[in-house]
């Protein structure tokens, strides 16, 4: 049995490492999307002398497992879709973000690089919001020893109270314009290219939403992303209560009444005044979600967004109740933006 969750990192016998995604698993399975795979012509360089190669896009990776290792693309029945994932037995090695952290400080002394830089800014974090070592820890290329010198930070930080305390700290050090900046028109310019190759947003859409980030931007000159994930104890769900179905593609537009869940990995809004500008009217249409990181922070209270997504009807059998949601981010045309009033 491994105990997985967004931001842990799983190598497989065939040396392919997947990155975890979500809070819910099947009992034999670990939802993993691949990231990085042996490769001759690979750049990054592992300890053990092997050469690897990133994959970024979804299409890249589905591609890449459907031509060589299509065992680990299945048909979920609770999320009703395909998906990418890496079955308990073929799991080699399950990386842990707060175990790599806890490695970096018993050799704190000796790091360099963006390692040091790494380990300076989550000891920053960790004391100036006085949360645990166990709570904290660095995801991402670092995680896995597959970083170069263009690799950027990635923080994770778990339980709601420790996001919230680190949130605030954050938020404070940012606007003292200390060694942690947001990112500025040059910064977002990058991020843009990079993020909304598929879609219809302006840059200056994007640019309204993401100057306003502090889960991302620069320490001391280095690319970081915090990621927010609920702790153990605070995952309500376990798989196969709630089923999920996805029932088509739709674009929104609504009021957002709830953000609690705004910062952390899975995020979601909770939304009100919802109509339909494409696609299928459903009701009751109740929330904006995503996997992905890049959808946190992306609204405020009272604010009225246009999303663009999949709309996805979430059964609770038991009950015999359902309502509907927006999801994000498994589709390259996927965006939420403010809408013209609040803009």
């Amino acid at each position: 049995m491994i105990k997985a969750r967004e931001g842990d990192f799983v190598e497989t016998f065939e040396g392919l490492i997947f990155d975890v995604k979500g809070l819910v698993h099947p009992p034999d399975r670990v939802i993993a999307y691949v990231r990085y795979v042996p490769s001759k012509k690979g750049k990054r360089k592992r300890r053990n002398g092997r050469f690897y190669e990133k994959i970024y896009s979804l299409d890249e990776r589905n591609k890449f497992l459907s031509e060589n290792y299509p065992e680990y693309i299945y048909f979920d029945p609770i999320f009703n879709q395909l998906l990418e994932g890496v079955p308990i037995k073929k799991v080699y090695k399950h990386y842990k973000p707060e175990e790599k952290l806890r490695e970096m400080r018993l050799k704190s002394q000796n790091l360099a690089g963006i390692e040091k830089v790494a380990f300076e800014f989550a000891k920053l974090l960790k004391e100036k919001a006085g949360i645990p070592w166990t709570k904290i820890g660095i995801s991402g290329s670092l995680l896995v020893d597959l970083y170069n010198e263009n690799s950027d930070i990635d923080i994770i930080i778990y339980g709601t109270s420790n996001g919230m305390k680190v949130y605030e700290v954050l938020k404070k050090l940012v606007s003292l314009g200390t060694s942690i900046k947001s990112y500025d028109e040059n910064g977002l310019k990058k991020l843009y290219k990079f993020r909304v190759k598929n879609t219809e947003v302006s840059f200056e859409q994007f640019a309204k939403i993401e100057e306003r980030k502090i889960m991302q931007g620069e320490f001391k000159g280095v690319d970081y992303f915090l990621r927010f994930v609920k702790d153990w104890y605070e995952i309500a769900e376990n798989y196969g209560e709630k089923i999920y179905i996805p029932i088509g593609r739709a674009r929104i537009k609504a009021q957002i009444i709830n953000v609690d869940e705004a910062i952390f990995t899975p995020c979601r809004y909770l939304i009100d005044d919802v109509s339909f500008l494409q696609g299928n009217l459903v009701y009751p249409l109740t929330e904006i979600a995503s996997f992905r990181g890049r959808f946190c922070e992306q609204a405020r209270v009272g604010e009225h967004v246009i999303a663009q997504g999949t709309v996805e009807k979430i059964l609770q059998p038991n009950d015999n109740v359902h309502h509907y949601r927006l999801i994000l981010g498994g589709n390259p045309e996927d965006f939420m933006i403010l809408a013209e009033d609040d803009q």
